[in-house]
């Protein structure tokens, strides 16, 4: 039986799927539409991304893609480890400019829910780490969106030690309060 359990932001999930194992291996059902509408997720994923981050310490994100193209992602971990967040970016929201952040493995197989209207970002715990995410709504660059990784108004407690690695993009993405409103 799968775990979901919500998070402090509770539209968040973190979805533990059970593996049944023996000495061959192990076999995890990740993904039942079933189970999920039972949880409230009603997301229909039509594309599947797949990452890799050669060292510890990578940083991607906070991105996100508003309307017409909002997108929700159910993101686990292949090989490695990460911490992965979530920022709710709706305006009008109760929870506007919270977030919420767990540890995803490889080893243990859990997946983090991200709902549309949440900017996503993760940072690697280890080097050559391995990520899929299922997406809710194709990629569309013209309704990319974005929060620096560490506004300093959100706070976010990254476990990254040193300086972390970045793409250029992310370097410069606006702060929370100078983002402009994104609608989803």
């Amino acid at each position: 039986m799968t775990t979901i359990t919500p998070q402090a932001l509770a539209e968040v999930l973190l979805i533990t799927p059970k593996r049944h194992g023996d000495a061959r291996g192990w076999f995890a059902e990740t993904w039942s539409r079933e189970a999920m509408a039972e949880a409230g997720v009603t997301a229909e994923f039509v594309q599947d991304n797949q990452a890799f981050n050669a060292r510890a310490g990578t940083v991607r994100g906070l991105h996100f893609q508003q309307a017409p193209h909002p997108q929700a992602k159910l993101v686990r971990v292949l090989s490695g480890a990460i911490y992965d967040v979530a920022l709710d970016v709706r305006p009008g929201s109760a929870t506007y400019g919270q977030w919420v952040g767990a540890e995803l493995t490889a080893e243990r197989g859990e997946q983090l829910f991200v709902p549309r209207g949440f900017a996503h970002g993760y940072a690697t715990l280890t080097d050559d780490c391995e990520l899929f995410y299922k997406v809710d709504g194709l990629y569309a660059p013209q309704t990319e969106g974005g929060v620096l990784w560490n506004d300093p108004d959100l706070a976010i407690h990254w476990p990254i030690r040193g300086e972390p690695i970045l793409s250029e993009k992310d370097q410069v993405l606006p702060r929370l309060k100078d983002m402009a409103a994104a609608a989803f």
